[in-house]
């Protein structure tokens, strides 16, 4: 089996760049504090760096 993460948001989007506002949309992720759980592949893990000062990431 595939190893997953969960993704939350930790820091709101509203100063934030529009690029990482989509960014934070593409990963699932609505409203802070809230959690979701994707599959751990390269493009996952890159959208995830591009917006590491807003979420926190578990391996799981």
């Amino acid at each position: 089996m595939a190893s997953q993460l969960k993704i939350t948001l930790v820091k709101s989007t509203i100063g934030a760049l529009p690029k990482h506002r989509k960014t934070v949309q593409a990963l699932g992720l609505k409203k802070l504090n809230r959690s979701v759980i994707q599959q751990d592949n390269v493009a996952i893990r890159g959208m995830i760096n591009q917006v590491r000062h807003l979420v926190k990431v578990e391996e799981i």
